[in-house]
């Protein structure tokens, strides 16, 4: 269950800002609840309108003149990328750039078995390959030893990066990287081909207009992969590079955006970072990374669009082990249903391909709101491990607990990787919980947040087409989300075969349709007659010359449920099933009665339903959520119920003998701990 964030902006701040603008009501809704209170912040937030000089970043321009210094001595240049989509963007945008202007240059990305950044075997082939000058884009900034490695060789090394600095900073000649501390450039957030970009411009006297001409297309689409926060000079960059995508000549691109079913649609944020980049990085994480630039680099149509084709098939196979993956979890959580009661979710496997248990760890934090550490063991008997996370918990900080029992780790406050031996997954498991229990007693909800109740006014498409002033969404501008009260479903059917949702629904005295994607009927939660809450997303559609708004649904539930009720009723049943001691006042209020039981064996059915659907019905005869969830666990011990543990269903099964539900050990247990006899 999610924790839903709904905003309530100020009447007046939205009316002041309205009235001295040309925004609209809606617009405006959304920027104050963003908290761009005053019309001058909003101009702030949308007003960016060319990119800063790059000189201003530390080390800039010191990096141009010595790689156009390179270049003139005819020095060999090696350039030295990542194997993600803003690697394979950052390499391509360098290298074709000094290929361009008589360069001897080459570039390498390292395999996924390598690691990330450089090693050490590496810089020795480069070595042996001739290169005099290393250039690392999108990485570099922690590469230590291998800066070491590479002066000891006589090679020269300058580094281009966006990842946060260490206290110790690598020995290079030039360290291009806008998160250093000394660094006090107007702006910072640009991903590694957007540096890669802006020191193109400086290596021709500042010229940004050339380089977002020449290379905006690819640093957008890096610059929306790699999630980097879309404000200030990113959002310019993404909106101009929009543009240069939907007319880009480079065939690669064109090629990718035909086997991805994007030609003739219009491009967006959130579709290219759906569409285009996915297929990008799947080629780092399943084959190989020069399958992608091979395809950025590629000049004729046909060759291109048998890369594009190829890469296309890649992704697919990704598709395919994600599934697998998510299918083996799935039987793990029906033998063993307490991991879903963990502070954490830890889960490993033999065989798991490494290169998207990243994905499946975010599917797996999205669908059961906790954060997930995943591990894949190789033959080897070495596990690599991928981790997501939200909120408050610090993957990075965890992991760093952890630390004794990790060959290495590293990452940030919401994803990072980590590699172990297999011996040790046992005690990495003991420490992860340790650390989530001490730093985190009570953990945090997954949430949603939306901008305001949706009104009657807000539903016309003049007025949702105007959200189209705050675009590019991405990170730190997230398309607007809605809360709509008090929903009749008066149908909902299946489409796509069933893997998606249609539902018809009344609101406000008028019907709309409300889209509800990766999920079917059943998984909603909800049937035609009921009344409902939706947290919704706007959009405009035409058919047969009929323009409407369509809602498409991101999170649904009955109404009339209490949210904070049923969030704490979670964590206390959760403490109790993982044995951690409550006040004994507690197990008193968690142990059902007679009657309650009666009402909650009513209430379920031969037809699947989650808890989450009874809660507010339950609630209303004063029984709370975690005493429902309590009686839940003793009609499944004893065999009058049976649940699906990986969806939270639950149905009732037939009756073939008396049940005594005074056997339950669970029952027992609590009366124990209660001190009830």
């Amino acid at each position: 269950m999610k924790k839903w964030n709904i905003g309530r902006p100020d009447a007046a701040l939205v009316e002041a800002m309205q009235a001295g603008s040309d925004l609209s009501l809606l617009c405006c809704t959304v920027l104050v609840s963003q908290g761009h209170l005053h019309l001058s912040e909003a101009a702030a937030f949308m007003g960016c309108q060319e990119l800063s000089q790059p000189s201003q970043i530390c080390d800039m321009k010191e990096a141009a003149e010595l790689i156009n210094a390179a270049v003139d001595a005819g020095k060999r240049i090696c350039i030295y990328g990542d194997y993600d989509c803003d690697g394979v963007m950052s390499t391509t945008i360098l290298y074709s750039y000094l290929l361009e202007t008589g360069a001897d240059v080459t570039w390498r990305i390292p395999e996924r078995s390598e690691g990330y950044g450089l090693n050490l075997q590496a810089v020795r082939e480069m070595k042996e390959d001739g290169v005099q000058m290393i250039v690392t884009v999108d990485n570099g900034i922690s590469a230590i030893e291998e800066a070491k490695l590479i002066k000891e060789l006589g090679m020269e090394l300058i580094i281009t990066d966006h990842h946060q600095a260490g206290e110790e900073l690598p020995e290079a000649l030039a360290i291009v990287d806008a998160h250093r501390s000394d660094n006090y450039s107007p702006y910072r957030y640009y991903c590694g081909a957007g540096i890669a970009m802006l020191l193109v411009a400086e290596m021709n006297d500042g010229d940004t207009l050339m380089a977002m001409e020449q290379f905006g297309d690819l640093a957008a689409l890096a610059t929306i992969a790699d999630v980097v926060p879309l404000t200030g000079e990113n959002r310019f960059l993404v909106q101009r590079g929009l543009e240069y995508i939907e007319n880009t000549e480079r065939a690669g691109l064109r090629a990718l955006r035909e086997v991805s079913g994007m030609t003739g649609k219009p491009l967006t944020a959130i579709s290219v970072a759906f569409t285009l980049a996915p297929r990008i990085n799947a080629a780092g994480r399943l084959k190989s990374p020069r399958l992608a630039v091979d395809l950025m680099l590629e000049e004729d149509p046909e060759k291109a669009m048998m890369l594009a084709q190829e890469l296309n098939a890649v992704n697919t196979r990704r598709k395919e082990r994600e599934a697998e993956i998510l299918e083996e979890i799935g039987k793990l959580i029906d033998a063993q249903p307490e991991l879903l009661l963990e502070r954490v979710l830890i889960f490993a496997g033999k065989g798991w391909h490494s290169g998207v248990t990243g994905i499946v760890a975010a599917r797996l934090e999205e669908q059961y709101g906790k954060p997930c550490f995943m591990i894949s063991i190789g033959e080897d008997g070495m596990g690599h491990g991928s981790a997501r996370s939200f909120g408050e918990f610090h993957v990075f900080k965890a992991l760093t607990a952890c630390g004794d029992v990790l060959e290495k780790f590293g990452g940030h406050p919401a994803a990072g990787g980590f590699t172990l031996k297999e011996e040790n997954i046992p005690e990495f498991r003991r420490l992860l919980q340790a650390y989530a229990k001490e730093n985190h007693p009570d953990m945090p909800f997954m949430e949603i947040r939306a901008v305001c109740s949706l009104r009657p006014e807000f539903m016309f498409p003049e007025a949702v087409q105007s959200l189209d002033v705050l675009a590019p969404f991405g990170a730190e501008n997230p398309e607007p989300v809605f809360l709509a009260e008090n929903v009749y479903i008066q149908d909902i059917r299946p489409t796509s075969g069933g893997t998606h949702t249609r539902l018809t629904v009344r609101m406000q005295g008028e019907t709309y349709t409300a889209m509800y994607f990766g999920k079917t009927p059943e998984q909603t939660g909800v049937a035609a007659g009921d009344f409902c809450h939706m947290l919704v997303r706007l959009n405009v559609n035409t058919y047969q010359q009929r323009v409407s708004v369509t809602m498409y649904v991101q999170d649904i539930r009955p109404a009339g449920m209490p949210q904070m009720k049923m969030l704490n009723g979670v964590r206390i049943y959760e403490k109790y099933r993982r044995g951690e001691e409550l006040p004994k006042n507690y197990y008193q209020n968690m142990i059902p009665v007679r009657k309650e039981f009666e009402a909650i064996y009513q209430a379920v059915t031969e037809k699947p339903v989650t808890a989450e659907k009874l809660a507010a019905p339950m609630m209303q005869k004063g029984i709370n959520y975690c005493k429902l969830l309590i009686a839940l666990d003793v009609f499944t011990e004893t065999g009058l119920m049976a649940r699906n543990f990986r969806t939270g269903e639950i149905y009732r099964l037939p009756v073939r003998e008396k049940i005594n539900l005074e056997d339950s050990a669970v029952l027992k247990e609590l009366k124990h701990l209660a001190d009830i006899a």
